[in-house]
């Protein structure tokens, strides 16, 4: 499982993991019955408190997310339909961009420069600015 933290956000560590979690479950990257790793072992690879880990799992746990069975571990519980991932993946990323234009609007960018910055960054990352031909409308 893939989990980086930023430990200079100002978004709390467990949230971090929790958030993490779930956009590996929506990216597709954890399904069904897949074991995560322990929270000793994720607190170590991390380098964060074993308590940290714990909130996030115990969070995840009551939000059905993941299930923990004493000696075998923990697992996802249970992952959503395609139609259902991808609206939870929409606004996920609706949520970013809306998170994005509040700070740069807040910070005194005009709109132009964000889109410009926006089409540049594109442009670096993907090679591309234009919407990818395989991606979903």
């Amino acid at each position: 499982m893939n989990v980086a933290i930023d430990k200079s956000s100002r978004i709390p560590i467990y949230d971090q993991i929790k958030e993490q979690v779930k956009g590996n479950i929506h990216a597709g990257r954890l399904h069904t019955g897949d074991q995560l790793p322990t929270i000793r072992e994720l607190a170590v690879e991390l380098s964060v408190n074993f308590n940290t880990v714990a909130l996030a799992y115990r969070d995840l746990a009551n939000e059905g997310v993941i299930i923990t069975e004493r000696g075998k571990g923990t697992f996802v519980a249970s992952t959503p339909g395609e139609e259902q991932m991808h609206e939870i993946r929409r606004e996920m990323l609706n949520g970013l961009v809306n998170n994005l234009l509040h700070e740069s609007e807040r910070l005194g960018y005009a709109p132009e420069e964000v889109w410009k910055t926006l089409a540049e960054q594109m442009k670096k990352r993907y090679g591309k600015t234009e919407k990818p031909s395989n991606e979903h409308p």
